[in-house]
């Protein structure tokens, strides 16, 4: 899964986090190109894509940017609204049937007017976001009120797990009132994307959130995919021991790593977060 946030601005759907003044990686029109071009290459892989719409902007000020990239060839419609956990097709029959790119939207979502991007809030909830405590709670956060029976039997489910520290602005520049923003932990990078059953990594997490609901997370939630304890892939050897798979792919990004220590793809630089999958609830 990818997850990017996107803002409307002149007309155009962009890649911004938080203002495009700060940070603007282009248009969301060429990050699908570049999935288009990527699922073009692997005729075996299903993507999910979780599009943040931090402007509250209508659903359909993005069809633009689908109809004109040619991912909508690719693009899921659900049979169901919503689509209840157990009602998703498998992982091969979305292949077979090439409709391999998986769309949901946080907010603004409607499903009635263009129905291939699904509401993300009635199809999976999340753990707590933005998370600054290690111990990575495995508590259901958004959407807020859900029937924790429902939530059990029929979402789907990401754990957050992309550590954060809060810095007073004003401490640093000037200033009379506190002012905090949470920005990456980078200091224990390592530890959060760590592979092991220990306090902060990532496995104890997941563990902790397999016993919590019977099942692990559908997604999980890393920064800086690429760095973790004891080496890089530390996050995937994650993903594969809860599918019950062996991870044996070369870890991680394009080019010579020794030169970019911390990797973030050009077209996921927004979020500073990848999501991948752990595809069991298809």
């Amino acid at each position: 899964m990818l997850q990017g946030e996107t803002h409307w601005v002149n007309e155009t759907i962009y890649n911004c986090h938080t203002i495009c003044d700060l940070l603007n990686a282009g248009t969301w029109q060429s990050s699908l190109e570049l999935v288009v071009s990527w699922l073009d290459r692997h005729p075996y892989d299903v993507v999910t894509w979780l599009i943040v719409n931090s402007a509250f902007t209508k659903v359909e000020n993005y069809i633009p940017a689908i109809q004109n990239s040619g991912i909508a060839r690719y693009l899921y419609e659900p049979e169901f609204v919503p689509q209840h956990r157990d009602q998703w097709p498998t992982l091969s029959e979305m292949i077979l049937s090439g409709k391999r790119m998986v769309l949901f939207m946080d907010y603004n979502a409607n499903q009635t007017a263009v129905p291939y991007i699904m509401n993300e809030f009635t199809h999976m909830w999340e753990t707590p976001f933005s998370p600054v405590n290690q111990t990575f709670p495995c508590t259901q956060q958004r959407p807020p009120h859900l029937d924790e029976e429902k939530a059990r039997n029929q979402f789907m489910y990401l754990a957050n797990h992309n550590l954060n520290t809060a810095v007073d602005i004003n401490a640093l520049i000037g200033g009379g009132n506190r002012k905090n923003v949470l920005i990456p932990n980078t200091a224990d990078i390592n530890q959060t994307n760590g592979q092991f059953d220990t306090f902060g990594q990532l496995e104890a997490m997941s563990q902790n959130c397999t016993e919590q609901w019977d099942r692990p997370p559908n997604f999980l939630l890393v920064d800086y995919y690429n760095l973790g304890d004891p080496k890089p892939g530390s996050v995937f050897e994650v993903a594969a021991r809860a599918n019950g798979v062996t991870y044996n792919r070369r870890c991680c990004g394009f080019g010579d790593q020794s030169a970019a220590p911390i990797v973030r793809n050009s077209w996921i630089v927004l979020s500073v977060a990848l999501v991948f999958a752990v595809l069991l609830a298809a």
